[in-house]
């Protein structure tokens, strides 16, 4: 855990739950005995994406929203790398959703955990793509409050085409087992966390889902590699909510279709025989 710490103290708001998935991912990171040195850790920008700044990695501080396009070219330059992408809801539901989709379909190596708090906490408070209809925020007021769907990260997932996806809380004392596993699992793995802001968010707080979160592991016939029943439970959202793996199955990397990857990563092969002249000419 000591390898891990920096100088930099977290700015995070008292009770934060970033504080929950900043202490998830450590002890996530230690229990795979991971190293800093073989880790790349990417985010964009927003509260949660300052996590990059207190963990001592490789890591990436990109564009809001462009986490995922640089993930995913660590990854293909170093394909032996353990590379996380992370970021809020804003950040990968909002200008980074077509990265998103696209990231599953193809079924990258990567693990992205994403911050869910149901609004956008660094700008002070207004509706984020996962707001709940009816919400009342900065740019939402009464009498209807917000009056657009909320993406349900989870459903979005599955339809995309990513081979694992979970969902936790930042309170949850088996989030630390959950990033194991997708960290573990080979493919994109996707985790939604749903994460109290205490300043901005004052209805989605740490009790409401105490009151509605269950784990899908409670139900007797849950078997995650079925990819119908996964569809099924990710719809559930309001009185009942299921956390955990929702869905798992293996797929090939789109990293390892790649017979340029097959010999050795891209960032130690020989670039002295590739001619580039007859493309440029071609494009010219």
């Amino acid at each position: 855990m000591e390898d891990l710490k920096n100088s930099y103290v977290p700015t995070w708001c008292i009770g934060c739950g970033n504080y929950g998935i900043w202490n998830a991912w450590k002890k996530a990171f230690m229990s795979l005995n991971l190293d800093p040195e073989q880790t790349a850790l990417v985010t964009g920008i927003g509260c949660s994406s300052k996590i990059a700044q207190y963990l001592n990695t490789y890591r990436i501080e990109t564009l809001h929203g462009r986490s995922l396009p640089v993930a995913t070219g660590v990854k293909l330059a170093n394909h032996q790398l353990t590379v996380i992408a992370e970021g809020g809801d804003g950040d990968g539901m909002g200008l980074g959703i077509g990265h998103f989709i696209h990231t599953a379909r193809r079924n990258l190596d990567i693990t992205y955990l994403i911050h869910n708090n149901q609004i956008y906490g660094l700008t002070k408070g207004q509706s984020s793509p996962t707001s709940d209809l009816g919400i009342v925020t900065k740019f939402t007021p009464p009498p209807r409050g917000n009056v657009e769907q909320p993406i349900n990260i989870v459903q979005t997932a599955l339809q995309a085409g990513a081979s694992f996806v979970a969902r936790s809380t930042a309170a949850d004392p088996k989030l630390a087992e959950i990033i194991a596993q997708a960290i573990k699992h080979k493919g994109f793995s996707v985790i939604d966390i749903l994460q109290p802001c205490v300043s901005f968010n004052h209805v989605n707080t740490y009790k409401w889902y105490q009151e509605r979160v269950y784990a899908v592991s409670e139900l007797s016939d849950y078997d995650p590699t079925d990819y119908t029943k996964a569809t099924a439970v990710a719809a559930q959202w309001g009185d009942k909510i299921p956390t955990g793996v929702i869905y798992a199955a293996e797929r090939m990397t789109y990293e390892s279709s790649l017979p340029q990857l097959a010999v050795q990563t891209l960032s130690i092969q020989s670039i002295e025989a590739i001619i580039v002249t007859p493309l440029m000419d071609e494009l010219a």
